[in-house]
């Protein structure tokens, strides 16, 4: 007689068959604990089970495996052992081309994610529309010929300009005269004096005063050398 499908013999059965592999009494206690088996419970359902046949057993030592009967499965023959490898190729070429397609469909969502919202978008236009405006007010000041500084201010910042060239023009040349003297006699190396005082020329750090007197208008320029 079977047992019935909620005792605890029918569910240790049903749990031998599935596994289907070499199981002791701790292995099916330990798995079959969301039933609310106990160990003894399911010893006792194993120990009937082999009584009756139903399942295989071994004994080893003290030690009791239990396994499901072999002759209950229908073992498939050479022919239906290639077909079956076919069809798991198969299953398994048709389960990377899916993983393949929810791999590009991800990329797509974190590419949207990663996408302004419409929000965002409007708020986006909105500045640059109002940098455009700026940018075209300013133009069509241009083209409109306004004079952005007046002749009054040019003249005096030139000179400003002009006044501060003198000054470093003055400042370069008493510079050289006291540098000359001292080292005149100096048994050491200028360059290596020079870097131990921490002096540095225009061209240490990249300026040029010609270049900066270039800028001058042509009647506020003075001649090269003086």
């Amino acid at each position: 007689m079977a047992p019935k499908s909620d005792s605890a013999e029918a569910i240790v059965l049903n749990f031998v068959n599935e596994q289907n592999r070499p199981l002791n009494s701790q292995n099916a206690a330990d798995s079959l604990q969301k039933f609310n088996l106990k160990k003894t419970a399911v010893q006792k359902a194993l120990d009937a089970l082999a009584d009756s046949g139903r399942i295989s057993f071994k004994e080893y030592g003290k030690q009791k495996i239990y396994i499901a009967r072999q002759d209950q499965f229908q073992i498939p023959n050479s022919e239906e052992l290639t077909q079956m490898k076919e069809a798991n190729a198969k299953l398994q070429q048709h389960l990377d081309e899916h993983k393949k397609v929810i791999s590009q469909v991800e990329e797509e969502i974190r590419t949207l994610q990663s996408n302004l919202t419409l929000e965002q978008m409007r708020e986006k236009e909105a500045m640059l529309r109002k940098e455009v405006k700026e940018l075209e007010d300013k133009l069509e000041i241009l083209r409109g010929g306004v004079t952005l500084v007046s002749p009054e201010d040019r003249k005096a910042i030139e000179q400003i300009f002009s006044e501060k060239l003198s000054q470093w023009r003055k400042r370069k040349r008493m510079f050289k005269d006291i540098w000359d003297a001292i080292t005149e006699n100096s048994p050491k190396d200028l360059k290596d004096f020079k870097e131990e005082l921490g002096i540095e020329y225009d061209e240490d750090v990249g300026v040029n005063l010609q270049s900066f007197s270039d800028m001058l208008p042509q009647n506020r320029k003075r001649p090269r050398g003086k």
